[in-house]
């Protein structure tokens, strides 16, 4: 028998009628750090109790208080307690039951590390969860799953990138619900106490979102799904937007941004490089206390050298090559506290993926420069880019927009942004229940957004029943929290607009304008 008990994770001790130690396990002893004496038939619980106390194991009250109360936890009332031995540095979880024929027997549990996880997160999450608890309990879930995936790239980078590219589509669906609720809140204008509580909500949901997808990047450049699309171009069109996107943010922080004009042309992927200049101007304005950022080009020889140039703290030698790994970021200099240390983890992987290497040179005290270097082109071969065309917006009040999906709480969020709007909204959980929708109000339908994976079908399966029903083809609009190529090219190839989940509102409303300006003017 105490072969057996001495298998038993838990410490286990049997205590008499009169609360004398009768039967033990070794984990019980390990557990309570116990010295062999008290380790025999017969020793009281008050006097187990009361080493712990005198020796410091347990600090949150007097000797003799402690003993009173843990003997009315363990005799008397029989609750379940927590107890904190070693200055607090091991939780014990003490459970207690009554014996048939007169004393208790007791188990103990190690729960420090679960302890130490929850108070962690308690932690992180503390102003949050004290204001808007329900409406977050989805998004700790996504911060959980990111904390899984930041575990798996310390150990592994593959596993890592596996893992994002696998769990995207599930991590997407409640953020984008958790968005679409947000959004109609904000829709109603709410003021005080009230709008500020949604403004939290929403500035919680975007830079998760900011997060995930930053995760999510990493992931197709990493398994290489995310592929250049080399054009030539004016590197002053780049220059241009990187002034208007930033001169705003750098006086308000009291900083000069100055851009130096170009004339050159240079051979890369312009939303790529975009992304790179992006992120590495911010970081230069974030991470820029006094002075300011300079952006700018060199000629060198074939190859053109985008600069920027900041007055901030700079980066020891030592630290150099780390701030291009992900979740590393500077100790000192940033004024801004948000952000994981993703940023310049894209950057590295972008210029990779470019084969156009990204450089740093800094000097502690006096500031950096990062340097992107492009092969020079020629104007005569500049790619020309068709101008968009201006587009006429139209009132979105009084639409019928028909969505399917099939996760409830995403065609909650959706009624009730668009029934902010004013349209008129038909769900659906499937494609049978779409048709029964049509059946119904064949004549009303302007619109159907519908998600791509549904459980008996996909979108573009719903959307060519329907226009095959309504024998005309309305308009429509898939959307969708895979990432991947064949899905992008499969809307496409049946003329249809894809969004990403979560989706962007503005950018919705706005679609949504245009297929009733469009099929106004068809009739």
């Amino acid at each position: 028998m105490q072969s057996a008990l001495d298998q038993v994770r838990q410490g286990i001790s049997v205590f008499d009628k009169d609360l004398r130690l009768s039967c033990w396990n070794r984990q019980f002893r390990e557990l309570l750090d116990l010295p062999p004496e008290l380790g025999r038939v017969g020793v009281p619980l008050d006097e187990i109790i009361r080493f712990n106390a005198a020796n410091g194991n347990i600090v949150d009250s007097s000797v003799e208080d402690i003993v009173s109360d843990r003997i009315k936890k363990y005799a008397v009332t029989k609750v379940t307690f927590q107890e904190r031995l070693d200055g607090g540095n091991k939780v014990i979880e003490i459970r207690t039951e009554s014996l048939p024929q007169g004393g208790i027997v007791t188990t103990y549990t190690d729960i420090t590390g679960q302890v130490a996880s929850a108070d962690a997160l308690a932690r992180a999450n503390e102003t949050l969860e004290r204001r808007v608890r329900e409406r977050t309990a989805e998004l700790t879930n996504v911060n959980k799953q990111l904390a899984l995936a930041k575990s798996k790239a310390d150990e592994a980078n593959l596993d890592k990138t596996r893992f994002l590219a696998a769990a995207s589509h599930d991590i997407l669906q409640p953020l984008n619900a958790a968005r679409l609720f947000a959004a109609s809140l904000d829709e109603r204008k709410l003021n005080g106490e009230d709008g500020r509580l949604v403004a939290s909500v929403d500035a919680s949901l975007e830079a998760v979102e900011d997060i995930l997808n930053a995760l999510l990047d990493i992931s197709r450049l990493d398994t290489g799904v995310m592929k250049p699309e080399l054009s030539v171009f004016p590197i002053k069109e780049l220059l241009d937007q990187l002034k208007l996107e930033f001169e705003p943010l750098a006086k308000d922080d009291g900083l000069e941004l100055k851009v130096i004009d170009s004339g050159l042309f240079v051979h890369s992927d312009r939303r790529l490089l975009r992304r790179v200049l992006q992120n590495l101007v911010s970081n230069a304005i974030k991470y820029t206390e006094q002075g300011g950022v300079l952006l700018g080009c060199r000629r060198r020889g074939a190859q053109v050298i985008v600069q920027i140039w900041d007055t901030g703290p700079g980066i020891p030698d030592v630290q150099q090559s780390l701030i291009f790994k992900e979740f590393q970021r500077l100790k000192t200099g940033a004024k801004m506290p948000h952000g994981v240390g993703l940023g310049l983890s894209i950057v590295e992987r972008i210029g990779r993926v470019l084969k156009q290497p990204i450089t740093l040179n800094s000097e502690v005290g006096k500031g950096s420069v990062f340097s992107v270097t492009l092969p020079m082109a020629e104007p005569a071969s500049m790619t020309h880019r068709p101008q968009p065309a201006r587009t006429r917006i139209g009132n979105i009040a009084g639409q019928t927009v028909l969505c399917i999906d099939n996760e409830p709480t995403i065609l909650e969020g959706m009624e009730m942004l668009l029934s902010g709007w004013q349209c008129q909204v038909l769900c659906a959980l499937s494609i049978a229940e779409a048709n029964e929708q049509v059946s119904r109000h064949r004549n009303d339908i302007d619109v159907i957004i519908a998600d791509y994976h549904l459980n008996d079908g996909t979108g573009l399966d719903a959307i060519r029943q329907i226009r095959t029903e309504l024998g005309y083809e309305v308009a429509a609009v898939v959307i969708s929290a895979d990432r991947s190529p064949e899905v992008q090219k499969r809307v496409r190839g049946l003329g249809l607009t894809l969004l990403r989940k979560p989706l962007k509102p503005a950018q919705l409303r706005a679609i949504l304008s245009q297929s009733f300006v469009r099929r106004t003017a068809a009739e």
